[in-house]
């Protein structure tokens, strides 16, 4: 049989498939239609010569409908997200390869032209000679194509990027093309489906890509969503069909990989596809403002210089091979983001805490401490509180005017260790290893560097709190106090006046555990005259709704940063959500009760920032928490504090190191050079992270007295440009933010029960039993203060003892607690099993008698016991029930009650010496039970010679009692000694029950 003839042609590997007019000028510039499609023809042709690809059966042809490339389930119910975790793969269809036809009016989109054009969904397809990222937009009308040669010498990337955005059907089409011309050796295959592209890494040999494969929704920010990774693949750009001499493995690099995967990539990692997460809002809103009014399109940062992109080692080669990087690779972060969503006098707001932490200066909590030579602290991290209203979505205004929406505030804050050169040594056993000051610099360099990023940052005042110990019995914190105290002295003798370093020491856990002082009081106090001097970032316009910018941060620190710093920034989170609710026209007053259920929602977001933030740094969660500075549920923390502070000191002990490689490894601050000692190999990091002593010569010192940047010193204003200007005038509202695509998805099907804004936090997840009847959210009033005063009945009920409660007895009615029938026996457990039946009858003859109060009556659901339970289960949970109620309320019944009264009767005044008078007020029962032995039977009680011959023994000791000679061997008290010699132990080894 003929082939059927077709006009396009197979593509090998070894062609390109990119458009010659990538670089030619514009249609704008007289470029015909025609010369247009004879450039895509010849784009997507290998060789004239070529022969035309055979079209393989199948039932689909191109009139079948194109399903869309990912499908999520839409049930009845509605369960599962709006977009599944993890990512589908592109639907390429088989139907045979015709011309590629384009209407006389169609043109070719061109990367920028069409205002965004980032990447949504990745399908990896791979031959043995190429790797193919097909990558589609958030509505899966535009693909683009990018082609990873895997036949490149091992330290070399090459990457083919092509500009031309393709439609669906031409995307299918080059593939199967590309499908056909690999087909003897064996095709076109699906590697993997991807959410985003994180950059490329390299060890010894060949480069490796790193994917997202899974994500989840967690917050949206101006119609902009934010994900967390909860899935990555390493994928090896080598060939397995490479020459021999670039296919050889280094014996280390499974090490490496194995290295790298001790840094949990799926968990505290961030992106957003079209919001900045790597900058606070206020940064954003700002550089938005001033591209608008300069008439300017706002240009993509260089992520790869940003202090909170963490993989910008990774984005290095990505932007030496790609003219648009960040059109395919996604900065992340790494910290702690969550959002809530509560209504406040029937006014939603919402209400997003973001962490950042810093990639510079970043381990362990004991591998690094203080600052480096560079001014990075550890454990640096930036935390952003936002607050806003849903009213509008967008960062836009009606009008439009562009990124001036009244209703969002922030508030930014800083933790980060002191910024002195200071460590610890934890080889040892100590759990709180001493103190060392490394280098005592009299200008203080380290602290200079490290306040001048903070005004770079946030600008000034900077206000310091310091929250370290000050009285110690073995000095430890107190050293850090007093050189710290000196350096901020020192710093500020040359800032301009209202431009000094507010600083402020308090001994936070030495008032913890003082009974006349208020920490949370004290907290509070300090929180309102830090938001007073650095003030809250409020969006607006400048004409009708007036903006705030914040000028200045608070830095707060203990010598961890984490449990202290924690309870200080919720206090302060709190002072600074007063005043964003008041900026919303939402409440009058900016004072918030502590005991609300808006505080409430609030403190467990920080909880849960403070523990993601101490597992990233110290290994375990907070140890103290507000319930410990508020003294309320002392009895159950401490035993929770305890349990946290030994997997504290297990993780630093003995896992800090191997996560202290992968940080090295993926943030770039080791890379393989050979004949260099292998990174486990270094007895020490320190030179990972401080600069090479060599080159102190070359760098320009800093003045020691004009150690700070004037222009870092200027007040952050808010542009009040809010309309575009020169040619960015009349461009649609897509050219500047892509929202409206992202957030509403037009002709995606969905349900209410899948999008994030109906399943996002809520108040219902802190305190569930605020949800209504009809499944809404009771609005929360900030001022009124919760009911946490306890039942009378419940007050008494929590005293320690037990009360024996006097009721007169009653019946056991049929519809409450019984035994089941004989015929059905009890599930075991291991829990209840010893007591599981007795505990049945005893509960039925105490209810008999003692009533228990405030039990709860058994309805029309409840099981009945005495009918026999329908499912085995039931009974478990209802002997569950029975076992936590009789715990939480002790109850006796009447013998028992009978024989503890006998048993507190007993006299208690009896003699210790013996005595042949009688006592005083003796007890009658005693008097009878000592005359009932008579002197004849007293008289018949005889020892036997063998008792009186071990006796004789026991107290014959010798002159040298410490002496041991061959005759007393044969002693009894010598038995254990004459074990030892044996080589047994001297102490009596008992089987443990299992």
């Amino acid at each position: 049989a003929q082939r059927p003839q077709t006009t396009m042609c197979a593509i090998d590997d070894s062609q390109e498939f990119h458009s010659p007019a990538r670089h030619a000028s514009s249609p704008a510039n007289g470029r015909q239609q025609v010369g247009k499609e004879q450039e895509t023809e010849k784009r997507l042709r290998s060789d004239d010569s070529a022969p035309p690809a055979v079209p393989r059966p199948t039932q689909q042809t191109d009139k079948t409908p194109v399903p869309p490339p990912y499908d999520p389930e839409l049930d009845a119910t509605g369960s599962g997200d709006e977009e599944p975790a993890t990512a589908t793969c592109f639907d390429r269809s088989t139907s045979p390869t015709t011309a590629l036809q384009r209407n006389k009016g169609a043109e070719y989109h061109k990367v920028g032209e069409d205002g965004v054009a980032k990447m949504h969904r990745f399908t990896v397809y791979e031959t043995l000679s190429k790797f193919y990222l097909v990558g589609n937009d958030v509505l899966d009308r535009k693909y683009r194509i990018l082609k990873i040669d895997r036949t490149v010498e091992p330290e070399d990337l090459s990457v083919a990027e092509d500009d031309i955005v393709y439609t669906r059907k031409e995307t299918n089409q080059i593939l199967n093309a590309v499908d056909d011309g690999n087909r003897a050796s064996g095709g076109l295959k699906i590697r993997c489906s991807a959410w985003g592209l994180l950059g490329f890494i390299r060890f010894t040999g060949a480069y490796y890509m790193l994917v997202v494969t899974k994500r989840t929704q967690v917050a949206v920010i101006g119609g902009h969503f934010v994900y967390q990774i909860d899935g990555t693949e390493l994928i090896s750009l080598i060939s397995p069909n490479a020459p021999r001499s670039k296919a050889e493995i280094h014996p280390e690099e499974a090490r490496f990989v194995s290295t790298l995967s001790n840094l949990d990539l799926s968990r505290s990692f961030y992106f957003s596809y079209s919001y900045d997460i790597t900058r606070s809002l206020q940064l954003n809103i700002i550089q938005e403002r001033e591209a608008v009014g300069q008439g300017i399109p706002r240009r993509s940062p260089d992520y790869r210089t940003g202090m909170f992109v963490w993989n910008h080692h990774l984005l290095g080669p990505a932007s030496k091979a790609l003219r648009n990087t960040y059109d395919w690779c996604l900065p992340i972060i790494h910290g702690f983001v969550e959002q809530t969503h509560v209504s406040v006098h029937a006014r939603s707001v919402s209400i997003t805490v973001i962490a950042r932490r810093s990639r510079c200066f970043a381990g362990a909590r004991f591998l690094k401490r203080g600052a480096n030579d560079s001014g990075y602290v550890a454990n640096d991290v930036e935390t952003e509180q936002i607050v806003s209203e849903a009213m509008t979505t967008s960062f836009h205004a009606p009008g439009p005017q562009l990124f001036a929406n009244p209703t969002l505030t922030s508030y930014i804050q800083h933790r980060g260790s002191i910024p002195l050169l200071w460590t610890q040594d934890n080889s040892g056993v100590s759990p709180k290893p001493d103190i060392e000051l490394n280098l005592v610099d009299p200008f203080f360099s380290a602290a200079a560097l490290h306040f001048d990023n903070l005004f770079e940052r946030y600008g000034a005042p900077i206000y310091v709190l310091n929250l370290v110990k000050s009285r110690e019995r073995t000095p430890r914190e107190s050293i850090l106090l007093k050189e710290y105290t000196n350096a901020i002295t020192y710093l500020n003798q040359s800032l301009p006046e209202g431009k000094t370093i507010i600083y402020k020491a308090w001994d936070m856990s030495r008032a913890s555990k003082s009974r006349d002082q208020d920490v949370i009081g004290t907290l509070e106090t300090i929180a309102k005259d830090i938001v007073s001097h650095t003030s809250y970032f409020r969006n607006g316009d400048g004409l009708h709704w007036v903006s705030l910018t914040q000028n200045g941060v608070a830095r707060t620190n203990c010598i961890d940063c984490l449990d202290r710093t924690n309870a200080a920034q919720f206090m302060i989170g709190k002072c600074a959500l007063g005043h964003q609710l008041q900026a919303l026209g939402i409440i009058a007053d900016e004072t918030i009760e502590f005991d609300t259920e808006l505080v409430t929602v609030l403190s467990h977001m920080y909880h849960a920032h403070g523990d993601m933030i101490a597992i990233q740094y110290g290994g375990s969660h907070l140890v103290n928490t507000m319930a410990t500075y508020r003294k309320v549920n002392q009895w159950s923390s401490h035993s929770r504090d305890m349990v946290e502070s030994f997997k504290r000191y297990y993780n630093n002990s003995f896992l800090d190191r191997q996560r202290q490689e992968a940080y090295n490894l993926f943030l770039g601050n080791y890379i393989y050079i050979q004949g260099q000692p292998m990174l486990w190999d270094l007895a020490t990091d320190y030179y990972l992270h401080h600069a090479d002593p060599r080159a102190w010569s070359a760098r320009t010192r800093k003045d020691y007295i004009q150690w700070y940047t004037s222009a870092h010193l200027q007040e952050r204003v808010m542009p009040n440009e809010v309309h575009p200007l020169g040619d960015l005038r009349g461009k649609p509202l897509t050219f500047y933010d892509d929202y409206w695509f992202e957030y509403y998805k037009p002709n995606f099907l969905t349900t209410f029960m899948k999008m994030f804004p109906y399943k996002a936090n809520s108040l219902r997840k802190y305190s569930p039993s605020k949800e209504g009847q009809d499944g809404g959210v009771e609005t929360i009033a900030p001022q009124t203060k919760l009911d946490l005063t306890p039942d009378p009945q419940e007050k008494e009920g929590s005293k320690k003892g037990v009360t024996i409660a006097e009721y007169p007895a009653t019946v056991i009615p049929d519809d409450v607690y019984n035994v089941p029938n004989n015929d059905e026996e009890l599930p075991k457990s291991p829990l209840l099993e010893p007591f599981q039946k007795s505990s049945m009858q005893h509960q039925l003859h105490s209810e008999a008698v003692n009533p228990i109060p405030n039990r709860p009556q058994a309805t029309d659901s409840t099981p009945n016991p005495e009918k026999g339970f329908k499912d085995k289960s039931a009974v478990t949970q209802w002997t569950l029930n029975q076992f936590v109620t009789n715990s939480l309320n002790p109850f006796v019944i009447e013998t028992e009650a009978e024989e503890y009264l006998r048993y507190i009767n007993h006299p208690s005044n009896l003699p210790l010496v013996a005595s042949t008078n009688d006592p005083p007020n003796a007890n009658s029962d005693l008097q009878a039970y000592i005359r009932s032995n008579s002197p004849e039977i007293v008289g018949q009680m005889q020892s036997t010679e063998d008792d009186i011959a071990d006796f004789r023994e026991f107290v014959d000791v010798g002159d040298d009692p410490l002496t041991v000679t061959n005759a007393d061997t044969l002693k009894k008290r010598y038995k254990a000694y004459r074990q030892w010699l044996k080589g047994k132990s001297l102490f009596k080894q008992q089987r443990v029950d299992p």
